[in-house]
């Protein structure tokens, strides 16, 4: 047998291995001299950078908490900044905000590595959503300002063949979709196509009834969204207060103490909040002047819902009689809606993050995700809003542009001037147009 080295022992390495030392005087300097970069090494060592110890999860929920909060108060001084300075910056406010969320629906089921083969599918998506706002906005437009357009010669052919021209450019996108089909990315790109119809009907579509509410006064834009604000503010507080029993499997968070807790809470908001802003002609007119603001203000005869009633209290066996808006009653199903029915887009999105298995729809909002999380509840309460009110509060009578439209669209030129003729009389008979102005007019009439 041979004899043992005593005088060998074995030292691991960083990475695990194990290398023998020799304790010589010879082997160290065997070693030395063997290895010229080691001894530069060692008479010149390496600077060595420190670490940061990774962040605890108390000082990372901290952080997000502050992020959080900064731009909550961001998001609010810009959304009152838009609110007060006038009703063309609140449109220009909720239409970027469709097309972000539109932009992060439809990047949740996109496949770069699939897309990249097929170069139109993402400008077919954006073609797609430049078609239907310019069906949407010039629905509006034509509707709400058809006193304007029907009387200006470049705006009139655009306005009477409005819909045909939509419906035309929709065809030209659906016939370049058939077009781009690729052998083997079919079923790539019909989900896309149907992926994204989706999206411009649960968010274009609705964010289009939005627009109107605005143009019908603010009051059916800005009371809907912060009774939706309020709510998931008091569903929250009520939950972690009184929550004990889990609403749906959806968001586990969410309790049924904390549901009808902010159902209460939200009536009572906007009772008060309902009073508040009727005080304000900026809020309770349409639009007749898109360049107005709070300053400036709005002037028009008030809608009767927002006028107080007498209401006699015999009936509850008191001799007495109350004056109240018929607003206050509106509110309690505008709060209901709120409460009960506008929390389960937020639940429909949550069904739809967990289904592509996605934390937020995208990073728009730092510390709250993409701006799709904060609107899944505003888009169908602003549908809702649209529907009440075209159903239960509005005031129809015949207006300025429906009367100019049913000349222009129903009458013959020589017709028209006879109604020219007619009102010209009419007016000078009520003291409306002087003698002067009546022969001016009726010498121009005699020579058609």
């Amino acid at each position: 047998m041979s004899k043992s080295r005593r005088n060998v022992r074995f030292q691991r390495r960083a990475n695990g291995e194990r290398r023998p030392s020799v304790s010589s005087d010879v082997s160290d300097g065997a070693s030395e001299h063997s290895s010229p970069t080691k001894a530069s090494a060692e008479s010149h060592p390496a600077t060595i950078t420190e670490e940061k110890p990774p962040q605890s999860d108390y000082e990372k929920k901290k952080q997000t908490f502050i992020t959080r909060t900064i731009w909550t108060f961001v998001m609010i001084a810009g959304f009152f900044v838009a609110l007060f300075s006038g009703h063309i910056y609140i449109i220009g406010l909720v239409t970027a905000i469709q097309i972000v969320s539109f932009k992060e629906v439809i990047a949740i089921a996109n496949v770069p590595s699939k897309e990249k083969n097929l170069r139109f599918t993402k400008s077919l998506n954006w073609y797609f959503l430049a078609t239907t706002m310019y069906f949407l906005y010039g629905e509006s437009v034509i509707y709400y300002f058809k006193h304007i357009l029907l009387v200006d010669k470049v705006l009139l052919p655009l306005a009477t063949h409005h819909r045909f021209i939509s419906f035309t450019l929709y065809v030209m996108g659906f016939v370049f979709f058939v077009g781009s089909l690729k052998k083997g990315h079919y079923r790539f790109q019909f989900t896309q196509f149907a992926w994204t119809h989706m999206a411009l009907y649960l968010i274009v579509v609705q964010a289009h009834f939005v627009m109107n509410n605005i143009f019908e006064g603010m009051i059916w834009f800005f009371l809907p969204a912060s009774l939706v604000i309020t709510n998931d503010i008091f569903a929250y507080v009520c939950g972690i207060t009184f929550g004990r029993t889990q609403l749906i499997q959806l968001s586990p968070k969410k309790t049924v103490e904390g549901f009808l807790g902010a159902w209460i809470c939200t009536i009572i908001f906007g009772y008060f909040m309902t009073n508040l802003l009727m005080q304000s002609k900026y809020f309770i007119c349409p639009v007749n002047d898109l360049g107005a603001n709070i300053l400036t203000g709005l002037e028009c005869v008030p809608n009767p819902v927002f006028v107080p009633q007498p209401w006699s209290l015999a009936a509850l066996g008191v001799d007495k009689t109350i004056h109240i808006a018929p607003m206050q009653f509106h509110i309690l199903a505008f709060a209901t809606f709120a409460s009960l029915i506008a929390p389960f887009g937020g639940f429909f999105a949550s069904g739809l993050k967990r289904t592509f298995k996605i934390k937020d729809f995208g990073e728009s909002i730092p510390g709250h995700g993409g701006i799709t999380d904060r609107m899944d509840c505003q888009f169908i309460m602003g549908f809702f809003a649209y529907m009440y009110y075209h159903s239960f509060v509005a005031v129809y009578k015949a207006s300025v542009g429906d009367i100019i439209e049913t000349v222009i669209n129903g009458l013959t030129v020589d017709e028209q001037l006879d109604v020219v003729r007619g009102l010209s009389k009419y007016l000078y008979n009520q003291g409306a147009v002087s003698e002067t102005v009546l022969d001016c007019l009726a010498t121009e009439l005699k020579r058609r």
